[in-house]
């Protein structure tokens, strides 16, 4: 059984959110060991410069790569990543599987977007979208189209 971990910078704000998360990480148990670990948002004040968002997204960016299990195949969320259908992404997850993979790290990072040193340790970045979303909502998507893909590589009738 794969592990999945869902590393997320902040924390869910909404309690449709919580209970959506939590009910999508209940149901991926059935095929893997699912977790999300939360890390802390760097804390800006309003208004802030370029040159301050940086230093956020550099912060952010190391708290989430400790955050990384040794070994974990790593997929950064980012707008400028690779798109995947449902069915795409069930195929991903069966080749990681397949090859060995023992656990992956999907990473959401903070409203200003992942630093260059988490998506340099990634071996995929995935968009979710042309659209954005906002952080919080993209993991509760996320963890959706987790549940989906599994369910289509189990043949299960959650997908039609």
């Amino acid at each position: 059984m794969i592990a999945v971990q869902v590393i997320a910078v902040g924390r869910l704000k909404e309690a449709w959110m919580r209970d959506g998360c939590a009910e999508y990480v209940k149901r991926l148990r059935l095929w893997s060991r699912a977790s999300v670990v939360e890390v802390d948002e760097y804390r800006l004040g309003e208004n802030p410069s370029p040159a301050q968002i940086r230093v956020c997204v550099e912060k952010e960016g190391e708290r989430i790569l400790e955050k990384i299990p040794k070994g974990a195949r790593v997929v950064a969320m980012c707008i400028e990543g690779k798109t995947l259908s449902s069915e795409g992404l069930a195929d991903y997850l069966a080749l990681a599987a397949a090859s060995g993979a023992g656990s992956l790290a999907f990473v959401i990072g903070g409203s200003h977007g992942l630093s260059d040193a988490v998506k340099d340790a990634a071996s995929l970045r995935l968009s979710m979208s042309p659209m954005t979303f906002p952080h919080q909502l993209a993991r509760v998507l996320l963890l959706e189209q987790l549940y989906r893909a599994f369910s289509i590589n189990a043949n299960a009738k959650y997908h039609k």
